[in-house]
């Protein structure tokens, strides 16, 4: 099973949200859980994780993750190209390195190059940014430029951000 997550503040509330497929082509999700979340930390300049991985584990916890091919968050695995640690690095240790996590960003982080891969889709000039932990960035990267939608998001991920909004 694949998971992505999705957290959308307002203020110090959040709203965690998880999607589970099947197959990267799918098109749409299998389950969909959600969390609401009151009195989340503060937003602490380069330490995002700090804020946002105790909302997604709020909502890893309403899923059976140990059936979990790979988790793809809405971030960075790594912020540097000497692998400083990012949310999903922080998301990884905390499975105990037994599910590969996918980052998949919309902006560039500026000190990101050789371990970022820039995903192009769907006649986007602006490209995805994908980092890995567990799974080969390569490989991945392949397999969300072939997700079903016609635009840069995928309509699976594109469906997760509208989820956690609403």
């Amino acid at each position: 099973m694949i998971y992505a997550f999705d957290v959308y503040y307002n203020g110090n509330i959040a709203q965690a949200v998880g999607i589970a497929f099947e197959s990267w082509d799918d098109i749409h999700p299998k389950e969909v859980y959600k969390e609401l979340i009151i009195n989340v930390a503060d937003y602490e300049p380069g330490a995002f994780y700090k804020r946002e991985l105790p909302c997604l584990l709020k909502i890893i916890g309403k899923l059976n993750s140990s059936n979990a091919d790979v988790m793809i968050i809405d971030g960075y695995v790594f912020l540097d190209d000497h692998e400083k640690p990012g949310l999903g690095f922080h998301l990884y240790e905390h499975l105990n390195r037994t599910v590969p996590v996918v980052g998949i960003a919309k902006k560039k982080f500026a000190e990101i190059n050789m371990l970022a891969r820039e995903v192009y889709r769907g006649g986007s000039k602006q490209p995805l940014y994908v980092t890995a932990i567990g799974i080969n960035v390569d490989e991945v990267s392949d397999k969300i430029k072939a997700m079903k939608g016609e635009f840069r998001i995928p309509a699976l991920l594109k469906r997760l951000d509208y989820l956690s909004r609403n």
